[in-house]
């Protein structure tokens, strides 16, 4: 009877040790929750020569001693997709296999594939099989996007049997910054609510964006001229140049023009005063002369045969 005993006894064993390199993997990645955390046996078994799975493994170096910040920065994301592809049905998962291995874990392997920094991940195609790729290379993962687990999912996508399923993690910072800033906006709101309300804000505001767009920013926009030309100069000869601060200046003269004519118009004749009344007309006539004298000189200077002028 002890025989049989026996016999019982090593079948689960027996059987465990018959299983082949496949279903192995299977299993570690499913004691991993889809990542399989590698040794130098468990790589050399996942990078068999003979194999009909495809396997992205990470190489890194998480140990305090190698100060090494990027991979801590970036096994987070290779976390996320291998967590993700653990989702897929079972025929797919079973084929792609994610794996980590850390430096201190398979120091020869990192010497013999001659991987000289961290992080790295390298994706191994299948040999043998339906999905057999006749390149044998591992393709290299390229960090130019960045450690995001978003670019790294959609480039090994490339690679898996089917488009591997990662969907960002909710934002929460992102929306709590918004849900305080609520708030805060009605509150500014409701104190600049009644300005603009006011018509007299908008028309400001659009008689300063005319003036504005009439004095050429637009054009000076459009062509990226230079704020000042050669030695300072701000006038640009010729009616298909300007330069930047030009602008201002004629927006400034076209403004004081306006305004000495609205002076004139609105404001003088409704004032009771009769010695005041006649000093702003003075006042506004002498403002809108001297400034309209200013700008037939910029004319001028933009036109050097214009033959007219008033003072200067």
């Amino acid at each position: 009877m002890r025989w049989p005993l026996l016999a019982l006894l090593f079948l689960p064993f027996s059987l465990a040790a018959k299983k082949s390199a496949h279903e192995q993997l299977v299993d570690l990645a499913a004691a991993g929750n889809g990542l399989i955390k590698l040794n130098e046996k468990t790589y050399d078994l996942l990078t068999s020569s003979k194999r009909d799975w495809s396997a992205s493994i990470h190489f890194t170096a998480l140990s305090p001693q190698r100060r090494c910040a990027p991979c801590k920065e970036f096994d987070p994301s290779f976390t996320a997709v291998a967590r993700a592809w653990a989702g897929v049905a079972k025929e797919h998962r079973d084929q792609h296999f994610f794996a980590t291995l850390d430096f201190d874990d398979g120091y020869t392997v990192f010497q013999k594939i001659g991987m000289a920094s961290a992080p790295a991940v390298h994706v191994y195609p299948a040999t043998e099989g339906p999905n057999a790729s006749a390149k044998k290379a591992p393709f290299t993962f390229d960090f130019q996007h960045g450690f995001e687990a978003g670019p790294l999912a959609e480039q090994l996508s490339v690679h898996t049997p089917v488009p591997i399923p990662y969907k960002p993690p909710f934002d929460w910072s992102r929306w709590g910054s918004v849900a305080s800033l609520i708030p805060i906006v009605t509150l500014i709101f409701r104190f600049i609510k009644p300005v603009l309300q006011n018509r007299w804000v908008w028309a400001a505001g659009t008689v300063l964006t005319s003036l504005v767009m009439t004095s050429g920013y637009m054009f000076t926009r459009i062509r990226g001229v230079p704020y000042v030309g050669p030695n300072g100069a701000w006038i640009a000869q010729g009616f298909q140049n300007q330069f930047g601060q030009e602008v201002q200046v004629v927006t400034l003269v076209y403004g004081v023009l306006a305004g000495s004519f609205l002076m004139l118009i609105v404001v003088t004749p409704r004032q009771m005063s009769a010695v005041r009344q006649r000093t702003q007309v003075y006042l506004w006539t002498a403002v809108n002369f001297l400034v309209f004298n200013i700008l037939i000189s910029l004319f001028r200077v933009k036109n050097p045969g214009y033959p007219f002028k008033l003072l200067i």
